[in-house]
C-alpha cells in the first residue's frame, strides 16, 4: 500500500505586524500537522493576502497597492516554505498569491519538498473579480509534479470547475488534484466543493480543498471568506461511500487531516464498480452530433 496522509488547511487571514509574526504563524501551522504525522500540507489560494498588512493599513486596504505589496513579499514567503519543507521533510504547496512578471499579474502557487522548491502552479481560469477588477492574468499551461508520494496536479480554486483542466492532469499521470480555494460566499465555496468531488469522481483520484475562512476587512480584496477543508475520493469500492475521506466543519480555522492509500486509485481505474476514468473518451463521438427534437404544437 501506498499510504499518504495529507493535510488540508482552512486558513484564517490575519493581521500581521511584522515578519517574524508571519513566520511565527505559519511555522506554528506546519508543525501542527506534520505532529498529526501529514505528508502533504495544502494551505488556500490568496492566503498569502495576509502579508498586505506589512504595508500597513492604508496599503492593504487598497486592493491595487495590497497586490503589489504581497507580490513584495513573495521571495521571502517561497525562501521560508522551502526552508520548512526541507526541515520537516514534507511536501507543501504554500499559499497562493500575486506575482508580478513584466506587465502581467498572476496568481501562483509554489510547490516545494524535502529538496526545496519543485515548482509552481499558476491559475488559468480568472474569475470576473480577477478579470475586471483586479486585472489578474491568466497563467499558461499545467505542471504534474512527480513527487516520492505520488504524482500531484493542482487546479486553484476555479480552475477546478472545468474538467478538462483535471482531466490533462489524469491522462499525464496524476493521483492527487490539489485545489486551494478562496470564496466570499457560501455559494462560491459550495462550486468549488462540488467541482472538486466531480473531479475526484470522474478521475477516479484524490482531490484536497483548502479554502480561507473569516473576516479581514482590513483588505478588501479578501474581505469575507467562507468555507470548509475536505480531502475527497471516487465513491467506489475502498473508498467512503459517500466520497468524503475527511471534512471539517464550516468556516472553522484548522487542519482537516485524511489518510488515503493510492494504489487505490490504480485499482479503481482498473476494476472500479464503475470505470469513468477509462470510458471518458467515449463521450466524444456522442457529443458530435446534437439532435435537436422540436415539441409538435397540439391543436386548439
Amino acid at each position: 500500500m501506498r499510504q499518504v496522509t495529507i493535510a488540508a488547511a482552512a486558513y484564517p487571514l490575519d493581521w500581521l505586524e511584522d515578519w517574524s509574526a508571519y513566520e511565527a504563524k505559519a511555522r506554528a501551522w506546519v508543525e501542527h500537522a506534520v505532529g498529526q504525522g501529514a505528508g502533504i500540507l495544502v494551505f488556500p489560494e490568496y492566503a498569502a493576502m495576509e502579508l498586505a498588512s506589512l504595508g500597513g493599513p492604508e496599503v492593504a486596504g487598497n486592493i491595487e497597492t495590497a497586490l503589489h505589496e504581497v507580490a513584495r513579499h513573495r521571495p521571502a514567503m517561497e525562501q521560508m516554505f522551502a526552508g520548512f519543507a526541507q526541515q520537516y521533510e514534507v511536501y507543501i504547496l504554500a499559499p497562493s498569491g500575486p506575482v508580478i512578471e513584466g506587465d502581467k499579474r498572476l496568481n501562483r502557487a509554489a510547490f516545494f519538498g524535502p529538496a526545496g522548491r519543485i515548482g509552481h502552479q499558476d491559475k488559468v481560469m480568472m474569475t470576473r473579480f480577477e478579470r475586471e477588477i483586479w486585472d489578474v492574468s491568466a497563467g499558461q499551461g499545467l505542471q504534474l509534479f512527480d513527487t516520492a508520494l505520488g504524482k500531484i496536479g493542482i487546479v486553484i480554486c476555479y480552475d477546478s470547475e472545468f474538467p478538462l483542466l483535471a482531466r490533462a492532469l489524469c491522462e499525464a499521470g496524476a493521483e492527487i488534484l490539489l485545489v486551494p480555494s478562496c470564496t466570499d460566499a457560501i455559494a462560491g465555496w459550495s462550486r468549488v466543493r462540488v467541482g472538486a468531488m466531480a473531479r475526484a469522481l470522474e478521475n477516479q483520484c484524490v482531490a484536497v480543498q483548502a479554502p480561507t475562512v473569516g473576516d479581514a476587512h482590513w483588505c478588501p480584496a479578501v474581505d469575507e471568506n467562507r468555507g470548509a477543508a475536505a480531502i475527497f475520493g471516487p465513491p467506489d469500492t475502498g473508498w467512503p461511500e459517500t466520497g468524503v475521506i475527511a471534512e471539517g466543519a464550516l468556516d472553522t480555522p484548522g487542519w482537516v487531516i485524511g489518510r488515503v492509500d493510492l494504489d487505490l486509485v490504480a485499482q479503481s481505474r482498473a476494476d472500479g464498480r464503475v470505470l469513468p476514468f477509462a470510458h471518458w473518451p467515449e463521450q466524444l463521438s456522442q457529443i458530435k452530433d446534437v439532435t435537436i427534437t422540436r415539441e409538435t404544437p397540439v391543436e386548439t
